[in-house]
């Protein structure tokens, strides 16, 4: 009987050593190459940027972040930011980008020379919520002011939220947040001077012109600083200034007022809570303290110049009225704000 030959499987054959080195080579040739167009790409768009910071759309987000390859050679510090809701103060969302700017204005400044350890390995970008509601959504961004931080080897949801409270010190503290997060250098934060160079220019020119007729009026007794109604006003001025908390709104840029939240078309000027004040609160309570004060003043600078004994009493009395009245509204808001009473005692001697 004839035996037929069984089929057998020719071997796979092998590719030489040299050509798999080759291909090992020409990929990852093709990865470092793509990942330097995409940092090259990106330093032409911070170029074109009068800040250094990006803005991306949803597009963008996908071309350098999403489809990247990871680990990518640089990493992002995104904005969320929305037109619409600049005009809320109490988000501070155009002070938060002014200093977002002023940030990376700085960074790319301090880490323009290319053997600096930190150059083109930070990208600042923002994303506006009207252009690109995808990218919030991808983020999980529910709320603002928000800043994220992705890394080379971050996903959206794996990137570093810059925390709420980080926020007070503005620039310093992004600065801060960057340098923890990254260990890239960001360097001193270099913020533009408060006048221009013209203007500069301009103010010691009139200050020039202005001096020899300046001088004239020092000597003559004539300026301003010689009338004491001038210092009587900025007494007074200084005195409100102190006691309605003015400069508590200055530092922390409390609003006037606020819109009530159960019905927008209110206002609200009085804030229920010891945690916040707001401006009229402080304007409040400074000129219910002004009267007190100015009535003082009268009473002991002016009154007691007066020879009618019955004038004295009278004005003596309405004084008395109108500044029992003034303490009591500052005690009435002090008790509704806070929630603390304030209560009179008898000496125990008189008991």
């Amino acid at each position: 009987m004839r035996k037929t030959p069984t089929p057998t499987m020719s071997p796979i054959p092998k590719l030489p050593l040299s050509l798999l080195l080759l291909l090992i080579s020409a990929l990852l040739f093709l990865t470092a190459s793509s990942q330097s167009d995409l940092v090259s790409e990106l330093q032409s768009l911070q170029s074109r940027s009068k800040s250094g910071v990006i803005r991306f759309t949803d597009q963008s987000v996908s071309r350098f972040l999403t489809s990247a390859d990871t680990p990518r050679p640089y990493s992002l510090l995104i904005f969320f930011d929305a037109a619409k809701l600049h005009e809320k103060s109490e988000l501070h969302l155009s002070d938060l980008r002014h200093d977002f700017s002023l940030v990376a204005a700085s960074f790319i400044a301090n880490n323009a020379d290319e053997s600096s350890p930190s150059h083109s390995k930070l990208f600042f970008v923002d994303i506006e919520f009207q252009d690109s509601q995808n990218s919030f959504a991808q983020f999980g961004v529910n709320s603002l002011p928000h800043i994220r931080l992705v890394g080379p080897g971050q996903s959206p949801k794996e990137s570093v939220q810059m925390e709420q409270g980080d926020f007070a010190r503005l620039a310093e503290s992004m600065s801060e947040f960057i340098e923890s997060k990254t260990k890239l250098i960001v360097g001193p934060i270099q913020r533009p001077p408060m006048f221009s160079r013209n203007q500069i220019i301009l103010a010691v020119m009139g200050w020039l012109v202005w001096t020899p007729f300046i001088i004239k009026k020092i000597v003559n007794g004539k300026t301003l600083l010689h009338d004491p109604r001038v210092w009587l006003s900025g007494a007074v001025f200084v005195y409100f200034f102190s006691v309605s908390g003015a400069m508590h709104n200055i530092i922390r840029k409390m609003p006037m007022f606020l819109a009530d939240r159960n019905d927008p078309t209110k206002l609200v000027f009085f804030y229920q809570g010891s945690g916040m004040q707001l401006g009229t609160e402080g304007f409040a309570i400074g000129f219910l303290y002004t009267i007190v004060g100015l009535l003082l003043a009268f009473l002991t600078r002016v009154l007691v110049r007066v020879r009618n004994v019955n004038a004295q009493r009278i004005v003596m009395l309405v004084a008395l009225v109108v500044s029992f009245w003034a303490v009591k509204k500052v005690v009435y808001l002090d008790n509704w704000k806070t929630g603390y009473g304030i209560h009179a005692f008898w000496p125990s001697s008189w008991n």
